[in-house]
């Protein structure tokens, strides 16, 4: 009964405090940038972007996802991604690359798997054949 008792005191933890809060999405953020620059076959993509803004954004998209206090401002993520006539080959790339970047983080696998989750509904609206 004590052993329930303390486990049922025990706060909720989020997605958000999983990823390690603002210093671990930022950490995910920034090897996503350094993984996205190396990529040959998405780099194409962003090259006309501002970095500081997709970081700023991406950031506060995952911090939004993940039951984080942020707001996010700006465009729609799914309107930013219009008219980029986005395949599958390039969308699964990016996710490996989120993947890895999550990896480098030292983000443990579940909780990769259930940003991975959250972010999946989106790929329908990204792709575009």
């Amino acid at each position: 009964l004590l052993l329930l008792t303390a486990c049922a005191n025990q706060p909720k933890t989020t997605l958000y405090d999983d990823l390690g809060g603002a210093p671990g999405i930022d950490a995910i953020v920034e090897n996503f940038i350094q993984g996205i620059a190396s990529a040959q076959q998405i780099f194409p993509y962003f090259s006309d972007s501002n970095v500081s803004r997709f970081w700023e954004k991406i950031t506060e998209h995952f911090c939004h996802i993940s039951e984080g206090t942020c707001l996010v401002t700006g465009h729609h993520f799914v309107d930013i991604h219009v008219g980029m006539d986005i395949n599958e080959n390039h969308f699964n790339r990016t996710v490996d690359l989120l993947y890895g970047a999550m990896e480098q983080a030292n983000i443990a696998h579940r909780t990769q798997n259930q940003l991975i989750a959250r972010l999946a509904p989106l790929r329908k609206e990204i792709i575009y054949r």
